[in-house]
């Protein structure tokens, strides 16, 4: 089962300073038909504009994962960490039993971002947090792991979740396979450029809910960059 979730009608909000789409509901945005994928809770699609950001605010037992796809996020928090992560990389945040944390842009452009949050599978530890370059061109034609919470997945960043980030880039009339448990639950946004997904047309930051198949083919119908989680 492959389910399109357009772009265009999703939840969102316009903060002014913050652009926000919700694949899942989030805040003010509210639909009992989407509270979750699996144990995949949140997938935001954020424009942040230039020198604005998150004040310093609290989580607790989730695994939240940042994948910047223009400009750049400076991540702080109570723990002490503080890091940049830029477009094409991403950032991990494990909050445990509770972290304090603000996200900034502080460049001279907009900085747009997916934020995905993923149930962790057991409440309380310690929080963590961590940020790694995935050069665009070791994803091309090929899914590499971003994050995962399994330990054979050695280059990904950890994640204390059931649940694993998939990244890759794919050209026009280029075809790649997806293979995936069907009794787990996969969500697919192209970050950039229109794909197709089982033989249904995604256009960019279109979701595409899978469940049920073994394995699935995407063809480029344009230059594209492709985000998966594959969740519980």
């Amino acid at each position: 089962m492959i389910e399109r979730r357009p772009f265009e009608n999703l939840g969102g909000a316009d903060h002014g300073w913050l652009k926000a789409k919700h694949h899942f509901s989030f805040a003010s945005y509210y639909d009992p038909a989407r509270m979750h994928w699996g144990n995949l809770r949140v997938w935001n699609d954020d424009e942040i504009a230039p020198k604005a950001g998150f004040p310093p605010h609290p989580h607790a037992d989730m695994e939240i994962i940042t994948y910047v796809r223009e400009g750049a996020i400076t991540h702080k928090d109570s723990m002490g960490n503080e890091g940049r992560t830029e477009a094409g990389d991403v950032q991990v945040m494990s909050a445990g039993s509770g972290v304090r944390h603000s996200e900034y842009n502080l460049g001279d452009a907009t900085t747009r971002i997916f934020q995905i949050w993923i149930e962790p599978t057991a409440r309380g530890g310690a929080p963590s947090w961590g940020s790694k370059p995935f050069p665009k061109a070791a994803r091309s034609g090929r899914f590499v792991t971003l994050a995962s919470g399994f330990a054979d997945d050695h280059e990904a960043l950890p994640i204390r979740a059931d649940a694993r980030v998939l990244g890759a880039t794919i050209n026009a009339g280029e075809h790649l396979m997806l293979s995936l448990d069907p009794k787990r639950h996969a969500y697919l946004v192209p970050a950039k450029g229109a794909i197709e997904v089982g033989g249904i047309r995604i256009d960019p930051r279109d979701g595409a809910a899978i469940t049920g198949v073994e394995s699935i083919e995407i063809v480029g119908l344009e230059e594209a960059e492709i985000v998966v989680v594959d969740a519980a």
